[in-house]
């Protein structure tokens, strides 16, 4: 749980930095790249990353700016990176306007209430689980995985 805005910051940055070069690692070609068909594949994911951030955004009394969520996965993957860039810059103005106190105000989600520092924890979170899940179908498709953590096999 985040008490300081300074703190979510911090960890904001980080993550969607990596993030975004995970995104920009995709070529056209791989979007559609699954573990298996039937499976989210590489576009869904990274389009699911770009809206969650107006769902958590909006869950957390954060207005930030995404594509209309019945917008298709663009079959360009310069979209999807235009569109999380987006939503970075979207993020920060929008976290601007948070105060230390506000984070531990409880603000309903989930059919709860948790606290505003809880539920931006819990977005972060959201955006590693789905990166990493990114990272394993990169490395199936034979594309390069970038370092987000730490070095990469390909670093070494």
């Amino acid at each position: 749980m985040y008490r300081k805005v300074e703190d979510f910051n911090e960890d904001w940055n980080a993550s969607a930095s990596g993030t975004l070069n995970v995104i920009k690692a995709i070529t056209n070609e791989k979007l559609d790249q699954a573990i298996v068909e039937g499976h989210s594949t590489l576009g869904w994911l990274a389009w699911h990353l770009v809206g969650s951030a107006g769902f958590f955004g909006g869950l957390s009394g954060l207005e930030v700016e995404v594509p209309a969520h019945k917008e298709p996965v663009p079959t360009d993957v310069t979209a999807i990176v235009g569109a999380y860039e987006k939503v970075m810059e979207s993020m920060e103005k929008a976290v601007a306007n948070l105060t230390d106190d506000s984070l531990t105000e409880k603000v309903p989600a989930f059919g709860t209430e948790i606290s505003r520092g809880k539920l931006l924890r819990t977005f972060i979170d959201h955006q590693t689980h789905h990166r990493g899940q990114m990272t394993v179908l990169l490395r199936q498709s034979g594309l390069t995985v970038p370092g987000v953590m730490g070095p990469t096999k390909e670093m070494q």
